[in-house]
């Protein structure tokens, strides 16, 4: 269905108000998220608390005795109504560096497998394209990105890994992510960035953020070795 004729207003507790924008994966559902985010900080409503944004809704967290419920809907519905006119910044492109295979992308081998085609061809496409931030979330600085060439869909790993380390670039059905930090996980790990992702000093603190585009490009072992000697 992609994006809806008209947004759902779903209350989420007594705290949060979630709008749905959309059913699916697409770019038109996460602009509309990403305008009426932009818009909403713009007006600078007493009472919001905090906007929590994904691929195709935004969690609203609002103060009841500061802002009623029907106050803040009648207020994001003004908004909406002006959605198109929200100014909206160009896309920033980064160019992320990733050491493909072995110890580093234990899955490269698996996933050449599964698609019909070598390793370097694995790569070749994974690099092939800038790919469009969705959302960052599951853990801090996570880029959920997307749409992987259709020769690199591959599903999620029947039995997720209790570690996967930080920097792990992977891929998993159309998308293609990046483990800001050590953590579990499903995806297919093919390669590994020597890039912090997420640093809490910094202004921002993630490297990534929604809306932007990032494009891979391959390095050797030696090159990842001196990128992380350079970082300490």
């Amino acid at each position: 269905m992609g994006l809806y004729e008209k947004t759902l207003y779903l209350l989420m507790g007594d705290r949060g108000l979630l709008l749905e924008f959309g059913d699916e994966i697409s770019h038109e559902v996460n602009e509309r998220v990403r305008r009426m985010a932009l818009a909403i900080e713009a007006e600078a409503i007493e009472g919001i608390i905090e906007t929590v944004l994904t691929y195709g809704s935004l969690l609203i967290i609002y103060n009841p005795l500061t802002l009623p419920i029907d106050s803040l809907k009648k207020k994001l519905q003004e908004i909406e109504k002006e959605l198109q006119e929200t100014p909206f910044p160009e896309a920033k492109l980064t160019r992320i560096p990733a050491v493909y295979g072995g110890a580093y992308g234990p899955d490269l081998e698996g996933v050449a497998k599964h698609c019909g085609i070598s390793t370097e061809e694995v790569i070749r496409l994974h690099c092939s394209k800038p790919y469009f931030i969705y959302m960052i979330g599951f853990m801090p600085g996570y880029p959920y990105m997307g749409e992987l060439p259709e020769a690199l869909i591959m599903p999620r790993l029947k039995t997720p890994r209790l570690s996967v380390p930080k920097g792990s670039v992977a891929i998993a059905q159309k998308q293609t992510g990046i483990y800001s930090m050590e953590s579990p996980g499903g995806w297919q790990i093919i390669g590994r960035t020597p890039v912090e992702l997420f640093s809490p000093e910094g202004k921002p603190p993630a490297l990534l953020q929604m809306g932007d585009l990032v494009q891979f490009y391959p390095i050797s072992e030696e090159e990842f070795k001196e990128w992380q000697n350079r970082k300490n």
